[in-house]
Parts: structure tokens; sequence; C-alpha cells
């Protein structure tokens, strides 16, 4: 097992992003869970956020494994996360879904492309904490339910779906231009998943990163169309 000063800052970085994620997570899906109409789609968002909650805990075990303090590892994102959270403040308790999911879909492309530049033990965390989840399935059936009953909110949820990409982009990268360490992980990701091919310097490793993270918005029109928000 890594331990202590050993630790990469850069997966550091990356482990203290993914846990502040997951408890921003968990409180919107508590809320969610709140709100829901039916106590059916309360239960599941319930159970979801339960599971964002084992996440986030498993996510700062791991950090203390590695010697880093989970509080100050998530403090540096809380900024930027908190502000995509300001700035996207649904009006519905639909958008508040379709938040969910379209930002946990960037989240979960960005970590897939990153977790094998970690040493092994996070790489299979990481890819667990990606697995271990079923909201997608319930949000687009949720949504195309919807639709169903409403067509007319198809071209506003697909709006609001177009904004939040725009804005998570945003602040991923707002991110990245403040830790440099995790921006020189991040570049190997651009580069293939190999840490040796990423740039030197702090210019080459955000551009790198700007690359890695248009192409995350690959995935958004396979999202849209699972909701049924696609043309």
């Amino acid at each position: 097992m890594t331990q202590g000063p050993s630790a990469d800052p850069g997966v550091i970085d990356l482990l203290g992003l993914l846990a502040y994620a997951e408890l921003g997570s968990f409180f919107r899906l508590a809320d969610d869970a709140g709100l829901a109409p039916t106590l059916r789609a309360k239960g599941q968002l319930a159970a979801l956020a339960a599971t964002e909650q084992a996440h986030y805990q498993a996510l700062c075990d791991r950090l203390e494994e590695l010697g880093a303090d989970p509080e100050e590892a998530m403090a540096p994102f809380v900024a930027p996360l908190d502000a995509w959270t300001e700035r996207t403040e649904p009006q519905s308790w639909l958008e508040s879904l379709v938040k969910t999911y379209i930002g946990d879909g960037i989240a979960g492309d960005f970590y897939a492309r990153v977790a094998g530049l970690a040493d092994d033990e996070t790489r299979v965390l990481i890819e667990g904490v990606l697995a271990e989840t079923g909201r997608a399935e319930f949000v687009a059936e949720t949504v195309r339910g919807a639709l169903e009953e409403d067509p007319k909110l198809a071209g506003r949820l697909a709006l609001w779906a177009r904004r939040l990409v725009g804005e998570a982009l945003s602040q991923a990268q707002a991110a990245a231009v403040r830790r440099p360490e995790l921006a020189t992980l991040l570049a190997g990701g651009a580069e293939g998943g190999d840490r040796r091919s990423a740039p030197t310097s702090g210019a080459g490793d955000l551009a790198a990163v700007s690359r890695m993270f248009a192409s995350l918005t690959e995935g958004h029109a396979r999202r849209l169309r699972a909701m049924g928000l696609a043309d």
C-alpha cells in the first residue's frame, strides 16, 4: 500500500476533487429525494445518495492511507465546484435530475480517462466509484416519462443540459489552472494515458488538459439521447 510523502501530489488532488464531488452529489441527491413526487422515486434517490456517501468515505479513507488530510485535499476544489452548483441552480425537480445526470456523466468520463494514471489501488477505487451507481438509468427513465406526458418540456430541458455542459467544463478548467500538479496528471490522460508522454511545461499541460475537456463533450449527445432530449 502506498504511504505518506511518496504519494503523487497530482493523485492527491485527483482524489480530493473526486471526494468533494461525491460529497456534493450526496447532498444533491438527498435534496432530490425529498422533492421527489412519488415514494418510488424518493426511495431510489435516497439509496443513490447513500451510495454517494459511501463513495465519499472510501475516498477519504484512501487519502488518509496516502498520508493526506482529506479536508486539505478537498479544499482547493470547494470554490470551483460550489461555483458550478451556484451558477446552475435548477428551477424544477426535473432540471435537478438532468443536472445530476449531466454533471455526473461528464465527471465520470473525466475520471475514467485519468484513473489509469494513478497507482493500482487508487485506480481500482476510482473505477469502483464510477461503476457502483444506477442513477443514470433511473434519471433517463424518469425524464423520458416526463417528456411523454409533456413533450413541450424537451426544448427547455435540452437547452438546460447544454448550459450545464458549458459551465461544468469551464469550472473544471479553472480547477486545473489552480492546481499545476493536477494539470500535469491530467495532461497524461489527454495524451493517451501515458504520463511519460505528457507535456513538461505548464502551458503545454493546460493546452493538453483543454483538449481533453473538449473531448468529454462527445458523451453529451449519448446522454441527451438516453433522456429523450436529442433532436
